[in-house]
């Protein structure tokens, strides 16, 4: 099933389950909250928002700067501030395909269908050692940064393929893979191979951070 929802494009990935806070302030997006605000129910409060792709800036070359596999939010919070603009919190709720895009009105609009994932059906052994990369990742960036992580993991698969994909500090290109992964023992296999490939990252190069390794041309490999 098809349904059309307002598109707010991001230069980031989401993931469901995950909060952002946002600084509206262009006309468009300003608009689009005047319309969420104007339903009554507010878990009908929802938009769609998909990354933008590197290189490109908001509307360049219409839905081809965008990704098609992004999230469906649903607007908690708002803050209204004296110039117009807002401060705005949003839940990822789950993951949508976006088709066409509509952007002659005050707002784009996109025809988005959903996207769950495919049935679990993983050993306990890939959970186990994904957490046991995770945790591995962790310990090593804390050595570096001098910082600790604390919470604990989830044990459902599909939360925990879903909470490693948004904890993991990966460039844009790989957390959209991880999104667009069909189940979560294919974003589990993911997650796992890349925070191996920035461990090794962080074993040959220890003074970097993975993560600004992992953006220039230089391989592990």
């Amino acid at each position: 099933m098809t349904d059309t929802l307002p598109m707010f494009p991001l230069n980031t990935v989401l993931f469901p389950g995950v909060t952002i806070p946002l600084h509206v302030f262009e006309d468009r997006y300003r608009a689009l909250v005047h319309h969420l605000l104007s339903i009554d129910d507010p878990a009908d409060r929802v938009f769609g928002s998909v990354a933008i792709r590197e290189g490109y800036e908001v509307g360049d070359h219409g839905a081809q700067s965008l990704y098609r596999v992004g999230v469906r939010l649903q607007l908690t919070e708002v803050e209204s501030n004296e110039d117009g603009t807002f401060e705005i919190v949003a839940t990822a709720r789950d993951r949508i395909i976006l088709g066409g895009l509509e952007t002659s009105g005050d707002f784009a609009n996109g025809d988005v269908k959903d996207s769950p994932d495919e049935p679990i059906e993983g050993s306990e052994a890939l959970h186990d050692r994904a957490r046991a990369t995770f945790t591995a990742y962790q310990a090593a960036i804390s050595i570096m940064q001098g910082t600790t992580f604390s919470g604990s993991l989830p044990r459902d698969p599909g939360y925990l393929s879903w909470t490693l994909a948004a904890l993991a500090p990966l460039p844009m290109a790989e957390r959209q893979s991880l999104l667009e992964a069909e189940s979560p023992e294919a974003r589990l296999e993911l997650v796992t191979q890349l925070l191996r490939e920035e461990l090794r990252a962080i074993n040959v190069i220890p003074s970097l951070p993975a993560t600004d390794v992992a953006r220039t041309a230089w391989s592990p490999n």
